[in-house]
C-alpha cells in the first residue's frame, strides 16, 4: 500500500523550521505496511494545497499532513480538503463547544478566528488533540483517506499515537512492514557495504546502506503478513551483519549514542564525568538530554580557557610542553573530570573549532580521551572544517567510542 506525506507552511520553504513531522510520521508508516512514496512540502497557497492534495489522493490510499490547521487566514488545510472534495465546511457544535472550553479553562476570550477550528465537511471526522485547540481530520472517500493533523510535533506525536495509528491500525489489516538497523562507526561505507555484500540486491529482506553523522548505518526492511514473520525474515539477516561488523557497531534502531552510552553505565553501575574545550559544553547538554542521566552523570567542566583547564587539575607544565590542542592534555581533562567529579569515568575534548587555527594546529583537528580504571581510549580526528560540524561530531564520536568501550567490558559491577 502506498502512503504519502504533506508538510504545509511556508516557514518550511523558507528554511525557518526543519521538517521532523514527516520523518516522525514516514518511520511509523511500515509498521503498518504501508510503503512511503513521496513526501511533499507546500506553502501556503490554497491552490497548491489543492493540487497538492489531489495528486496524492489519486495516486495513494492513505494521505498524512501536518500543518495548516491554526486560525489565521493562512491556514488553508481544511479549505483545500473541503475544495478538493466539493464539499461545504461547516460549525460542528460539538467541536465548538470543547473549543470554548478550552479557553474558558485559559480565562481568556475566544477570537473568533478560531471558530474555525471548529468547523468539517461530511466527509471529514474529527481528530482529537489534548494538547491545542486544532483537531485534525479524518477524511475518507472511494476507499482513501486523508489524515490532517496540526505542525507541532508535540502534538502530532499525540494525536498520532493516541487516535491515528490505532485506527488505521484496524483499518488496514494484512501486511506489515518492519525494519532493522544497524549502527556501526569505524569503517567508510564502502568497506562496510563489501562487507555485507551478499546481501543487497534482495527484494525482501532488502538491505540499505546509509552515512550519517554517526558512522555507517544499516537498514533491513522485511514485509510479511504479521510482525513475527517478518522478524523471522530479518533474524539470518541480522545476525550475519552483527557477526561481519561486531567491533564496529555501537546501536541499533532508534538508539542513539547517549542513550546507548546511558544504557549501558547503568548496566555496569558506572558513572561518568567530562571536562571539555572546543565542544563549549555540548557534551554536556547531549548526555543528559536522556531522561534519568543522573543516575549516571556527575556532571560536567567547561574548560575553555588555559587558565580554566589549569583551575580545573590540568597540569599547566603539560600544556607549556604539548599546547592545550593535544592527546596529552586530552588525557589529563579526563582524568582531571574524574577526580575532581568523583567519577567512574572521564571524558577529555579539546580541539580546534575555528574560524582559524590554533596553536599551529588545523581547524577540525580534535583530541579526545576516555578514561577508565587504568585504561586511556585516544580518539583523534580531522574533521570538516565547519564550526556546527566539529562540535556535532565530536560529541558524537566520542559518544560512540564509549558505547564501544562499554560493550566490550565484562559483566555489572558492583
Amino acid at each position: 500500500m502506498k502512503a504519502e506525506i504533506l508538510s504545509i507552511g511556508r516557514e518550511l520553504l523558507m528554511g525557518e523550521l526543519v521538517d521532523t513531522n514527516a520523518a516522525y510520521i514516514a518511520s511509523q508508516l511500515p509498521r503498518l505496511g504501508f510503503e512511503v512514496q513521496w513526501i511533499t512540502q507546500v506553502g501556503d497557497d490554497i491552490d497548491h494545497l489543492v493540487e497538492a492534495f489531489g495528486r496524492a489522493f489519486r495516486r495513494s490510499q492513505l494521505v498524512v499532513s501536518t500543518g495548516g490547521l491554526g486560525p489565521t487566514q493562512d491556514d488553508l488545510t481544511r479549505e483545500s480538503i473541503a475544495r478538493l472534495m466539493g464539499e461545504e465546511m461547516k460549525v460542528d457544535p460539538g467541536l465548538l463547544a470543547n473549543l470554548e472550553e478550552i479557553f474558558r479553562r485559559r480565562g481568556i476570550p475566544m477570537p473568533p478566528s478560531n471558530i474555525k477550528q471548529a468547523t468539517l465537511i461530511p466527509s471529514a471526522k474529527a481528530i482529537p488533540n489534548p494538547r491545542g485547540t486544532a483537531p485534525g481530520w479524518w477524511v475518507e472517500k472511494d476507499g482513501r483517506i486523508i489524515v490532517t493533523m496540526p505542525g507541532p510535533p508535540g502534538e502530532v506525536k499525540e494525536m498520532w499515537e493516541g487516535w491515528v495509528f490505532p485506527r488505521l491500525q484496524e483499518r488496514f489489516k494484512g501486511q506489515v512492514i518492519v525494519t532493522r538497523a544497524v549502527k556501526t562507526l569505524g569503517l567508510t561505507e564502502a568497506a562496510v557495504g563489501e562487507l555485507v555484500s551478499p546481501f543487497f540486491g534482495k527484494e525482501n529482506p532488502y538491505l540499505g546502506i546509509y552515512a550519517k553523522p554517526d558512522g555507517i548505518h544499516l537498514r533491513v526492511i522485511a514485509r510479511a503478513q504479521t510482525e513475527e514473520a517478518a522478524r523471522e525474515l530479518i533474524r539470518p539477516v541480522d545476525e550475519a551483519i552483527r557477526a561481519a561488523l561486531e567491533p564496529y557497531i555501537w546501536g541499533y534502531d532508534d538508539e542513539t549514542p547517549e542513550q546507548a552510552v546511558g544504557a549501558l553505565l547503568k548496566q555496569h553501575k558506572l558513572t561518568l564525568a567530562t571536562m571539555e574545550s572546543c565542544t563549549g559544553g555540548l557534551l554536556a547538554s547531549t548526555i543528559t538530554d536522556v531522561p534519568g542521566s543522573s543516575e549516571y552523570y556527575k556532571g560536567g567542566i567547561v574548560s575553555y580557557t588555559n587558565e580554566v583547564k589549569e583551575l580545573s587539575g590540568v597540569p599547566s607544565s603539560l600544556i607549556r610542553k604539548y599546547g592545550a590542542i593535544s592527546q596529552e592534555v586530552a588525557e589529563a581533562m579526563a582524568q582531571a573530570a574524574r577526580d575532581r567529579l568523583g567519577a567512574d569515568l572521564g571524558i577529555g575534548v579539546t580541539g580546534v573549532a575555528g574560524p582559524s587555527e590554533v596553536e599551529g594546529k588545523p581547524v577540525g583537528t580534535v583530541f579526545t580521551a576516555i578514561s577508565m580504571n587504568d585504561t586511556i581510549r585516544h580518539v583523534s580526528s580531522r574533521l570538516p572544517a565547519r564550526r556546527e560540524v566539529i562540535k556535532r561530531r565530536t560529541v558524537t564520536m566520542v559518544l560512540v567510542e564509549l558505547a564501544r568501550l562499554l560493550r566490550a567490558r565484562p559483566g555489572p559491577v558492583g
